[in-house]
């Protein structure tokens, strides 16, 4: 089990024009904007966990973004169970 990024839609203030999450991610093209929601997406497959995007994200106030462990089996994301710890 890992931990990646996940947005959450109703924090994100992306549509105010805020971009920290994608501008500081070091991993490219795993943080994008969802026109469609005009929200930050993250695209798991590319999410390396760095945790990068929660510490901008926090800093800024908006608290937006949360890590959480992916079922390595099935490459989903696990929202009921908090994050997994990080290897040493």
């Amino acid at each position: 089990m890992y931990n990646v990024a996940f947005v959450e839609n109703d924090k994100c203030v992306a549509h105010k024009g805020c971009r920290l999450c994608v501008l500081y991610c070091p991993e490219p093209d795993c943080i994008r904007m969802d026109y469609s929601t005009n929200k930050a997406i993250v695209y798991i497959d590319r999410c390396k966990g760095c945790e990068l995007c929660v510490v901008v994200c926090d800093a800024a106030k908006h608290n937006a973004i949360l890590m959480a462990p992916v079922d390595s089996s099935t490459g989903k994301i696990d929202l009921s169970r908090h994050k997994a710890e990080a290897a040493a």
